[in-house]
């Protein structure tokens, strides 16, 4: 039998932008590349991939807005996406607040000489962006098994480079934030699953369980199969990242990886049906799905899913004899903005001033029910993970809660840096899950009665605010330089500014799109749309027997 890669791949067909013939050269038979043209291929890749799309995904959105058959909360969250790709493609604010993980993947081929120090120079590039652009600093350094603090620069960088081809340097470069990080899924199953029915099952349950903490529309990938855990996890990010688009459509006996396209239309409709929406109801939870089939080991099946989110970044890259070369983002996406206004979209909207006591707030959010969409103009404090543990602290010491957790609505949220004549620098939701543990606690000491943040919650969270009167709300999880640009109005350090992102936040907002998600009577809209529905609704393929 002869050899075939695992994971074969067809011509690349990529629209690739020349960035530079510099620190390239040849050497007889090879092809010399500098260090710097490392460096600088990152550092552009990185800009990049924070501030622009591909067509492709900028098509989806508007296409979303066109569909009839979608619900105005699609609609709304779609509007609210171009309109933030448009704001970050100017090149200042950075599409998402969390600009994530670095992450290199590179294939050098046997005719590319270095130095040797590849991913020193790969480090630098993304050294260079993080510091030279407007993003967030997301990276901590374990300094103890317990104590942990920001490296000030968002390395180190995930980079991984391996020996495969000819004549040329080809990458992959990924902002991987930590919404759709978190949402990375390992099933250990077994041969039961294989059939087309308990395969469908499994899937509604796992697939609901996502939720939105993500910030859908999602890029799905499902891998079946693998000859590790981790292989198929890695194969999962690379399939969401559409990596893996050219992969063979069937299998054969050298047991190569391959995509079941029609399974794909098949999870994509299940999808549909989930009531999930772009994040608040209605049929877009998916642009897409992937399913990849790999060969696995007699004695397992793993079963890895991974997402890419609305912050869809990734793009190529390679070097070759002619030069230094990126994948061509969209630069123009106000092409894809219909002409309309929010309004237009769905004008059902409750107007909330929130210049006023706690309790005035409380009755009137008591007033509507879950899934209704509210727009937030006035004071809100800002604290996410570390703020919370270090106030828990104080509340386990015995002191009181703290006024401003009273007073205000608290957003789960840490901004990317503010550029120069800007209120803020991007500066959207993060995970509310995260948070669960602390709003019981919270509650019961007078704060946190009013919550904004993205994704779904626990039943804890619910029968907390049943109890004490609170509410969640969800904000739209990515479009945090519209946010920036178009709602936040001005931002101070309240708390523990040596944190950095992570301090306590006052901002003013102003027309600032939420929905109701929990309310003070026990209702949680994501509840009743995380659970599978039985019997299936689409219609099964019938196995083929050949």
């Amino acid at each position: 039998m002869d050899y075939s890669p695992l994971l074969p791949l067809g011509p690349d067909t990529t629209e690739y932008r020349l960035v530079t013939e510099e620190g390239v050269g040849r050497d007889g038979r090879f092809i010399t590349v500098a260090p710097e043209a490392l460096t600088r291929l990152t550092d552009e890749a990185m800009h990049d991939i924070a501030h622009f799309l591909r067509p492709a995904h900028l098509t989806q959105l508007r296409s979303i807005i066109d569909d009839p058959l979608a619900s105005p909360n699609d609609r709304f969250v779609a509007l609210d996406l171009l309109r933030n790709a448009n704001i970050a493609a100017g090149g200042v604010l950075p599409m998402c607040q969390d600009t994530g993980t670095a992450i290199v993947m590179g294939k050098r081929g046997r005719f590319i000489f270095t130095d040797g120090q590849d991913e020193a120079a790969i480090a630098a590039g993304v050294l260079s962006a993080y510091t030279r652009l407007n993003l967030r600093y997301s990276q901590l350094a374990p300094l103890t098994m317990w104590d942990e603090k920001n490296t000030g620069t968002n390395l180190p960088a995930q980079i991984e480079l391996y020996a495969e081809g000819d004549e040329a340097y080809k990458f992959l470069f990924m902002a991987k934030g930590g919404g759709s990080a978190n949402k990375s899924y390992l099933y250990q199953e077994t041969k039961a699953l294989l059939n087309p029915k308990r395969m469908m099952q499994f899937l509604e349950e796992k697939l609901r369980l996502i939720g939105t903490a993500a910030c859908p529309p999602y890029h799905l990938a499902v891998v079946i199969g693998g000859t590790s855990a981790e292989h198929a996890l890695k194969t999962a990010k690379l399939a969401s990242a559409k990596y893996l688009d050219t992969l063979p459509t069937s299998g054969s006996m050298s047991g190569h990886g391959f995509r079941d396209v029609e399974l794909e239309a098949e999870v994509l409709e299940l999808t549909r049906n989930f009531g999930i929406g772009a994040q608040f109801g209605g049929r877009y939870f998916c642009h897409d799905v992937r399913v990849v089939r790999l060969p696995r080991h007699g004695a397992s099946c793993p079963v890895a899913i991974a997402v890419s989110c609305s912050a869809d970044r990734q793009a190529l890259g390679k070097i070759t004899a002619e030069g230094v070369f990126l994948e061509k983002l969209e630069r123009d996406p106000a092409r894809f903005l219909p002409d309309v206004e929010p309004s237009d979209v769905d004008d059902t909207v409750v107007h909330v001033d929130l210049n006023r006591p706690m309790a005035e707030i409380r009755a009137e959010l008591s007033r509507y029910p879950v899934k209704t969409r509210l727009s937030l103009t006035g004071p809100l404090v800002v604290a996410r993970d570390i703020a919370h543990a270090k106030i828990a602290e104080r509340l386990d010491a015995g002191e009181p809660m703290p006024q401003y957790m009273r007073d205000h609505a608290v957003y789960y949220a840490g901004p990317a840096k503010t550029p120069e004549g800007y209120a803020s620098g991007s500066f959207g939701p993060t995970t509310a899950g995260r948070m669960d543990s602390y709003v019981e606690k919270f509650q019961a000491a007078g704060g946190s009665h009013v919550m904004l943040a993205k994704g779904n919650r626990s039943k804890q969270v619910t029968d907390s605010c049943n109890r004490h009167g609170g509410f969640y709300l969800g904000s739209i999880g990515g479009p945090a330089a519209r946010l920036a640009q178009d709602c936040i109005t001005h931002v101070e350090v309240l708390e523990y500014p040596e944190l950095g992102m992570e301090a306590v936040w006052k901002i003013q907002v102003r027309d600032f799109p939420a929905f109701i998600v929990v309310d003070d009577k026990g209702n949680d809209f994501f509840a009743e749309v995380t659970k599978p529905k039985t019997p299936l609704t689409i219609q099964l393929r019938e196995p083929q027997l050949g």
